[in-house]
């Protein structure tokens, strides 16, 4: 019997030190390791990801788009689903969550929201309820200084070229971008709806047709069209102007003088996604005042961050390239939604442009 007891009290003896041995080895999370991120391509800093991947075990994978239509065709071919997060304009944010297709969210998901300037998270429809700012900025020409033989100011001077730049000029293949710089050099809004004022921008547009290179938005990095001097103008976010202006000196960007959109980009979890918490978790991790700074100095983009901004440098925030005068800025406007009509109109003359 002694014997037995003696047995028993070893074995358990064994079983508790098993126990507190396998108990002191790290366990990890139940989770996802992988968060896919639909994105502009240079729109994110690697080293930022893999912190993030770091901290959490979670890898970021993106997947780039070229245009917000192209986006939002990728959306309907897929109803969403295969993606974790998305980087959506503030004008198609109420449309795509009226498909169902972005989850809401609020600062018991996103504590960092705090930091976030009121400002930028109500500019849009549903944006405050569906999206967390990313970044803001305006669209702009940037330009070949040493190429281009007279000063640019306006929107004129790229929409009615000197006939040396025939054929260097690039364009965006945006129906809103595109309509919208052609209404504003005619001293119109570019949320016009007036069918007459349209049509004075197609116009415009078609005469300008035969120096267009490119309705394709130029690449940012060392093999830019605007490096090599293929084109000597363009449209382009102030952000991307800044990037290749690292390629190249005599690449200059300006703000016309007629004003221009305001856009804001937002960061959005989509409804299919299977990883919701991870995504919520990564959108907070990018509010971080210290992760947000960072990530703006990598993109070149005003950060809607206020917390962030204090920590930016001084430089970073007088650039007027980042940072518009407050008269630039009034002189400016963000996108509005369009009635169906207008839409449609303005969609039929993107079509004789482009395709």
């Amino acid at each position: 019997m002694n014997d037995n007891k003696a047995f028993i009290s070893k074995c358990n003896a064994f079983w508790l030190m098993l126990i507190l041995i396998v108990s002191s080895f790290p366990v990890q999370a139940a989770g996802p390791t992988e968060l896919v991120f639909l994105n502009w391509s240079d729109y994110m800093d690697p080293e930022i990801l893999e912190e993030f991947r770091q901290r959490t075990g979670i890898a970021v994978k993106q997947t780039y788009f070229e245009t917000d239509a192209a986006r939002d065709e990728l959306l309907v071919e897929t109803g969403g689903r295969g993606f974790d997060v998305a980087v959506i304009d503030g004008t198609s944010i109420r449309i795509l969550a009226k498909r169902g297709w972005l989850e809401p969210v609020d600062e018991t998901d996103i504590p960092n929201l705090k930091h976030v300037d009121p400002r930028w998270r109500a500019v849009h429809e549903d944006a405050e309820v569906y999206s967390v700012p990313y970044f803001w900025g305006t669209l702009g020409i940037a330009y070949r200084k040493d190429l281009v033989p007279s000063p640019v100011s306006s929107w004129m001077d790229l929409l009615q070229p000197a006939e040396e730049l025939y054929g260097s000029v690039a364009m965006i293949s945006d129906t809103r971008d595109l309509i919208g710089v052609a209404l504003k050099a005619l001293g119109y809004s570019l949320n016009s709806t007036d069918q007459k004022q349209l049509h004075e921008a197609e116009a415009l547009l078609q005469s300008q047709a035969p120096a267009v290179k490119t309705y394709k938005y130029v690449s940012r990095g060392e093999s830019s069209a605007l490096v090599n001097g293929q084109v000597v103008m363009s449209m382009m976010y102030n952000g991307g102007a800044l990037e290749v202006q690292e390629y190249h000196d005599e690449i200059a960007f300006i703000l016309p003088e007629e004003g221009s959109n305001i856009w804001v980009d937002y960061l959005s979890v989509l409804s299919a996604s299977t990883n919701k918490a991870a995504a919520k978790h990564f959108i907070d991790f990018l509010n971080e005042p210290e992760i947000a700074a960072r990530l703006a100095q990598a993109v070149h983009f005003a950060s809607p961050n206020l917390s962030a901004n204090a920590l930016l440098p001084a430089e970073f925030k007088s650039d007027p390239v980042i940072y518009p005068s407050q008269e630039a800025l009034e002189k400016s406007e963000t996108y509005r939604r369009l009635p169906a009509r207008a839409q449609k109109i303005r969609a039929a003359i993107f079509s004789r442009l482009v395709n």
